[in-house]
């Protein structure tokens, strides 16, 4: 009999692999502070925040700070920025302490078929921050409803071929939805473990969290983290 996901993953393990996140319009410096030192708690891979909360979360006790790598979303949450704007967004975040960038593409350039402008938008974040982890949201959800299996893919690859590090499913916000395991399960299939695919979008439970595992993520954007690795025990 195969162990159950509960067994092969468990709680340290799925903890190492999450970006605690923190990206409401009326997020205050002082809950930054905190889901900073919650994120060092809780043993994550990194805290995700809005640009403009970089600095404040780099400023978190030294202690807390030097364990949880920062993440910043870049043309957030719409992609609808002039790639020098997402750029310029992506150096001041990683010069205010962000180790990762988790940029939105032009969705609907990709929805268009274009995807010399997706590339290049991509390749404009990559230049501006060359040393940081980036992360490419793709709007998976909404690229399946109005275009089709085949431009989530085209996006995915557009995304390796511009130097990403990970794709990213969603950004949370868009209305046709976040994360899917049939979502995941092609952007894995895409690129074969050259990348990283990183489940964002709508996952509060461990068992969403365990599917999205399950289904080839290796890294998962939570906002309630700690409910969701205390289901797992």
């Amino acid at each position: 009999m195969s162990p159950t996901p509960e067994c092969r993953w468990g709680r340290d393990r799925v903890a190492k692999l999450v970006d605690h996140t923190l990206l409401k319009p009326e997020a205050t410096a002082d809950q930054v502070l905190a889901v900073v030192a919650e994120a060092a708690e809780l043993g994550v891979a990194a805290v995700c925040v809005s640009p403009s909360m970089v600095a404040i979360a780099a400023s978190a006790d030294p202690v807390d700070a030097a364990r949880v790598p920062i993440a910043a979303v870049v043309g957030f949450p719409s992609g609808k920025h002039l790639p020098a704007v997402k750029a310029h967004e992506a150096a001041l975040a990683v010069a205010a302490g962000a180790a990762e960038i988790d940029m939105v593409i032009d969705v609907g350039a990709a929805v268009a078929d274009d995807f010399a402008a997706v590339g290049a938008d991509i390749a404009a974040v990559r230049a501006a921050a060359p040393h940081a982890v980036l992360k490419v949201i793709v709007e998976s959800a909404a690229l399946l409803e109005l275009a089709g299996a085949a431009t989530l893919v085209a996006a995915c690859r557009a995304a390796e071929d511009a130097g990403a590090d990970f794709i990213k499913t969603s950004t949370g916000f868009h209305p046709l939805g976040g994360a899917s395991v049939a979502a995941v399960t092609l952007m894995a299939d895409t690129v074969g473990g050259r990348l990283g695919v990183k489940a964002s979008g709508g996952i509060r439970t461990a068992e969403d969290a365990l599917a999205m595992l399950e289904a080839g993520a290796t890294r998962l954007g939570l906002s309630g983290t700690r409910a969701v690795l205390d289901g797992l025990g």
